[in-house]
């Protein structure tokens, strides 16, 4: 059986200097070579603090220090090519020397930093022999790595505390290289650093987003997630729970021939519940008012059962289907705008029929807010009944022309639209007005709103303004 190798003991008679501190940077041990190096005894140094019993100030100590730092905070390995470091000499004094030092983690059975070996290389006869240049480049290198550094740490700070979640998966399985908190935080604070997506994340290589980053590593080509239904184990009950995010696997290529995926985005499930819920209460909502408005037909047509022929009954009825198609209208925009040509054109079609040779349309893209949704619904219908009755509509060769526009106004946009008959008989002012001619009156109803109408004997002429909230 072969006996167990004493490691302190290659150590101790190895021609190279090595010093073992804890992860409080004390001095646990060093070899013969280099305490002669150091031209100290190991009862001088031993249990003493390492800026104790090897003290320095400014640059050198800053430089020696964030060494350490890094490799107690990484667990990997930190190297300093170039460091200044004094040694004090047996008269007392100080001794100039140039050093170039690996500090090598040696790590618990849990992971953490449990001892740091140093090795370091006194370069101060070689900066003597006149190869001073190979110090500066050594020099050069190591102020390059310092502020290489300091970037890479503040890169990561950044992510680290950007919203959105972001991560970085390296190689053909994808292993997890960095991750900030959102990520963490989405999939439930579980240990990724060095796994692959497979291993870290079985529920997402079962819904298939294993082969997506196959696919994008391939091609070249981003893989973008629009509001993408995920289930996700968030906690340790293993229960899998439904998340809509919004994100982007990126292809990216760099040095050292680093292949990898770039995965960024924004869980936006609150957003998706929000609007589902806003949704289902507009459909009730809307599911009422037809109820409501069928309610009010139903009374109407009880109480004139008697009158059959009565007009004014059919009116009323037209009204209110024609309110009922701007309110279904709505309902299909969620209640947030509606497209001012498609509430024209509908009103239209229920009117005057879909043969659109009777009638054109003209103007801009424009959406209107509920209120003047209603409203200009409402204003169009009577203009449509009125053609049919006495105007354009009512003649075969009849037609209107309805042309829309914005114009700049002090208080914000101002909408205008031109309601213009061709082709109809000779039009009259009326001797009295109605409930829909103060309907058409009323326009709008928006601030800035008003209403003029001409009834030119060529064909009537309606003009309406208003102003559109910004």
């Amino acid at each position: 059986m072969d006996r167990a190798i004493d490691f302190k003991l290659v150590l101790a008679h190895s021609p190279n200097p090595y010093l073992l501190l804890d992860h409080e940077l004390n001095i646990r041990w060093a070899n013969d070579t280099y305490l002669k190096l150091m031209d100290r005894e190991r009862d001088d140094i031993v249990g003493r603090h390492v800026f104790d019993a090897f003290p320095s100030e400014g640059e050198s100590r800053q430089q020696l220090q964030t060494s350490f730092d890094r490799v107690l905070e990484t667990g990997e390995p930190d190297e300093i090519a170039h460091i200044k470091y004094d040694i004090p000499n047996a008269s007392g004094g100080m001794d100039a020397h140039i050093w170039s030092t690996t500090q090598v983690p040696i790590l618990d059975d849990g992971g953490a930093v449990e001892y740091i070996l140093q090795h370091p290389i006194q370069i101060t006869k070689i900066e003597q022999r006149d190869t001073a240049g190979v110090v500066r480049r050594a020099e050069a290198v190591e102020e390059r790595w310092r502020g290489a550094s300091k970037e890479l740490d503040r890169l990561r700070a950044l992510l680290e505390q950007a919203p959105g979640f972001v991560a970085v998966l390296a190689g053909p399985e994808h292993r997890f290289v960095m991750s900030n908190a959102a990520y963490r935080r989405l999939i439930g604070e579980r240990e990724l650093e060095g796994k692959s997506v497979a291993e870290a994340l079985p529920e997402i290589a079962e819904q298939g987003f294993v082969e997506v980053l196959d696919r994008v590593m391939s091609t070249g080509e981003p893989y973008f997630g629009r509001r993408e239904k995920i289930l996700l184990k968030s906690s340790d009950d293993n229960e899998l729970r439904e998340r809509h995010l919004e994100f982007i696997f990126q292809p990216i290529r760099g040095p050292d021939r680093f292949e990898g995926v770039l995965v960024q985005g924004y869980d936006v499930t609150e957003e998706v519940v929000a609007e589902e819920s806003q949704r289902i209460l507009i459909n009730e909502l809307n599911h009422r008012v037809k109820n409501t408005l069928a309610v009010v037909q139903g009374l109407a047509q009880q109480s004139f059962r008697g009158d059959k022929q009565n007009p004014q009954l059919d009116i009323f009825v037209e009204r209110l289907a024609a309110l009922a198609s701007a309110h279904s209208l709505l309902t299909e925009r969620r209640w947030e705008s509606a497209d001012l040509a498609t509430i024209v054109r509908g009103a239209l079609e229920a009117t005057a029929g879909t043969r659109q040779s009777r009638y054109t349309l003209d103007g801009p893209d424009i959406r209107l807010e509920p209120q003047p949704a209603v409203a200009l619904a409402m204003v169009i219908h009577e203009l449509c009944t009125n053609a049919v009755k006495y105007g354009a509509f009512s003649t075969e060769g009849g037609s209107v022309d309805i042309h829309w526009s914005l114009e700049q106004d002090t208080d914000g946009n101002r909408l205008v639209l031109d309601w213009r008959e061709t082709g109809g008989p000779t039009v009259a002012k009326p001797d009295r007005t109605g409930f829909g001619s103060r309907l058409i009156k009323r326009g709008l109803g928006t601030p800035g709103s008003r209403t003029e109408i001409d009834y030119a004997p060529a064909g009537l002429h309606c003009r309406l303004e208003g102003i559109l909230c910004p």
